[in-house]
């Protein structure tokens, strides 16, 4: 993937934070901020993908609601090292 430079400005609290997880990750800090711009973007595209859903079939019910919050948390667990 080609990469571009960008200059943005963000709060120090959130660069020094930035610092410490790239290094104790060993990664770059463009890579944590390049994964957070993603996960948003996406996160954005899923939610104007339920709204037009929602629009055209009905709104979720809440035990549709409640079974999606299961498997999510079936979904977190699986993705989250146990300690």
């Amino acid at each position: 993937m080609a990469t571009r430079r960008l200059t943005v400005a963000l709060p120090e609290e959130l660069v020094e934070a930035l610092g410490v997880v790239a290094a104790e990750d060993g990664v770059p800090v463009s890579r944590l901020v390049a994964d957070a711009t993603e996960r948003g973007l996406r996160r954005r595209l899923g939610q104007h993908l339920l709204v037009e859903w929602q629009a055209e079939h009905g709104a979720f019910t809440p035990d549709e609601l409640a079974a999606a919050r299961a498997e999510m948390v079936a979904a977190d667990r699986l993705l989250t090292p146990s300690t």
